[in-house]
């Protein structure tokens, strides 16, 4: 009688190792090496449509590192991942403590743009409130932080990919939490979009960006979030702490805060570029 218990005991735990190894291959797909092609939606879902060439696309064909690499922090150590993030964006950081959590959000829509060309379009207002336009460092000028900051002509006119994350970094030393909540504007949730930003400015402050979306036949939707954070870091896919079953979807239905593995959000704290 207790071997047949026994029994029963082990063929249950094998059940239900293997319904979790199969829901877990059903959202991942571990050769997928983008956002889309990695993460599969839950049954009864569907991706919401992007524009060709949107900041959407973009975000969702993002380039991630293989499956089960960890984030790098800056000085090239691992992060520990105890069910912070379940995959890595294949991103350059540097060597040096700059690529936090508002710099990676910045860094995502700046390389937008300037893959788009629109260069007129990178601008970011430091914590001091000067307006750092990348057009002026295509031109020559450098910024000199004497005051809230000035442009002085200290080269020539260049504009190659090095020029680009030379003024990035500049930006990620003199921008913030606080400067880009106030250069983002307020957004509903029933308007929620991919590229959307959940922000709250501060020392300390906290970001993360929403990179995919999907939603049912009732309009609910579900989104995933990536996030840098402190000390400098690879930007990471979090995992939903409160919901195992969804992995890397959250959803904010019937709840009044968004909760992530490293910071809480209220919903109001939603803004859009």
């Amino acid at each position: 009688m207790k071997n047949r218990i026994y029994n029963f005991f082990i063929i249950i735990l094998l059940f239900s190792l293997q319904t979790f190894l199969h829901a877990e291959t059903n959202y991942v797909n571990k050769q997928g090496m983008t956002i889309e092609t990695r993460y599969n939606v839950p049954n009864g879902y569907k991706r919401v449509n992007v524009e060709k060439g949107s900041f959407a696309e973009f975000l969702r064909n993002q380039k991630l590192k293989p499956y089960g690499e960890k984030a790098l922090y800056y000085n090239g150590k691992e992060k520990p991942n105890s069910g912070i993030y379940d995959s890595v964006l294949d991103v350059e950081i540097g060597k040096q403590d700059l690529h936090q959590c508002a710099d990676a959000i910045m860094l995502l829509r700046a390389e937008y743009l300037y893959s788009k060309k629109e260069y007129n379009k990178i601008n970011f207002h430091f914590t001091s409130g000067f307006e750092a336009k990348y057009s002026k460092w295509i031109e020559g000028y450098r910024i000199s932080i004497q005051g809230k900051g000035a442009y002085v002509k200290k080269a020539n006119p260049s504009n190659t990919y090095k020029d680009f994350k030379n003024y990035m970094n500049i930006v990620f030393s003199y921008c913030g939490t606080l400067s880009l909540e106030k250069e983002m504007k307020l957004q509903s949730l029933d308007k929620m979009k991919i590229g959307d930003v959940f922000i709250k400015g501060g020392s300390p402050g906290h970001a993360v960006i929403i990179v995919d979306m999907a939603e049912n036949d009732k309009g609910e939707k579900i989104f995933m979030l990536a996030q840098s954070y402190m000390p400098a870091q690879q930007t990471q896919i979090l995992i939903n702490p409160n919901n195992k079953e969804l992995g890397v979807w959250y959803s904010l239905k019937g709840k009044d805060e968004l909760i992530t593995p490293e910071w809480d959000f209220s919903i109001n704290q939603l803004r859009s570029f």
